[in-house]
């Protein structure tokens, strides 16, 4: 049996949609999908079963799981950036992680986990995937401190030559219609042009960035999901691992791709940073990704403008925000 903790949100949805072209659906969803709409992610997928979060970490905490799993994908995660709820974030991005990964390392099962690119900060100290260099990174919100604390947990208790974590950049793609203010801005774009005929974009507040020229490492959600399966196709990789595209690409570049994809005319207003943003904003992030090219990942990362064009034209133009698992 596979797990995949949050296997109803957009990445875990979209993990269990590739299993199932492998011909996998010995798969346990687990999550929490409470009131808004990520269980329509699941209506495509094949899966053995289904278990409430809580439910999940209880049984493995008595040892009482009807089944044995051979990896767990640990996709699951309260992953909002602007979340000041820092207990709550402690409770799932930390503490039940620690759970997950002391069960995992003791019964010798693969454990793959979702860090984050926010554990990276202003980037002051780089994008390098050094798990040597772990301790110098300065996340600037609690949600990238609660994945940060977990990876420095993870290296003192000599795990990280067991597990993997991964630390995802800006994901976008199929799937994450009902992550509310934390979707994706080419959903956003897409929206915001199909109602009012342009794009807003953030103002720069620093004199090094003009307006839309901070930059951000934006990496489709099909690129990630082969990303993650590569660790669960060679066990032996370990450690904490940077899935994007390894170019930054400013937000001018995303909204013009947004247009063409769109067939129309770049039309782009700058407005203020909210204050709460203001001094937590990341102006630049680009993944190192060397790290993983050197442990054979060697495919081809699908380019920022062909993947826009796949995501608007595929699936937001014709209404299309859940994607159909080709059986």
């Amino acid at each position: 049996m596979i797990v995949v903790t949050g296997g109803a949100g957009f990445i875990g949805s979209a993990l269990v949609a590739a299993l199932n072209k492998r011909g996998i659906d010995d798969i346990m969803v687990v999550d929490r999908l409470g009131s808004d709409q990520r269980w329509k992610n699941l209506v495509n997928l094949r899966f053995a079963d289904y278990l409430d979060k809580e439910e999940f970490l209880e049984m493995v905490a008595e040892d009482v799981l009807p089944f044995s799993a051979e990896a767990v994908f640990h996709l699951g995660a309260c992953s909002s950036t602007t979340e000041t709820d820092a207990s709550l974030l402690m409770e799932n991005n930390f503490e039940y992680t620690r759970q997950l990964a002391q069960w995992t390392t003791e019964e010798g099962i693969r454990f793959i986990y979702a860090s984050s690119a926010a554990t990276y900060g202003n980037g002051e100290n780089g994008f390098e995937d050094d798990e040597n260099k772990l301790e110098t990174l300065k996340p600037l919100n609690p949600y990238g401190y609660s994945k940060q604390l977990f990876d420095l947990w993870a290296k003192r208790n000599g795990l990280l030559g067991k597990i993997a974590g991964l630390k995802y950049f800006n994901i976008f793609g199929p799937n994450e219609y009902h992550k509310a203010d934390m979707r994706s801005f080419v959903l956003k774009a897409f929206e915001q042009i199909n109602t009012t005929g342009k794009v807003r974009l953030f103002k720069s507040h620093r004199p090094d960035y003009k307006d839309g020229e901070q930059k951000r490492d934006f990496l489709y959600v099909k690129d990630a999901v082969d990303m993650t399966l590569f660790f669960f196709d060679n066990p032996d990789a370990a450690g904490i691992f940077n899935l994007g595209a390894g170019v930054a690409r400013s937000w001018n570049d995303l909204a013009k791709a947004v247009f063409a994809a769109m067939g129309k005319k770049p039309n782009i207003e700058y407005i203020d940073m909210p204050d709460s943003v203001r001094n937590q904003y990341q102006y630049f992030t680009e993944a190192d990704i060397t790290k993983l090219r050197n442990i054979g990942y060697d495919k081809q990362i699908t380019s920022l403008e062909e993947s826009v064009k796949d995501y608007v034209q595929n699936y937001l133009g014709r209404g299309i925000y859940i994607a159909e698992n080709d059986k």
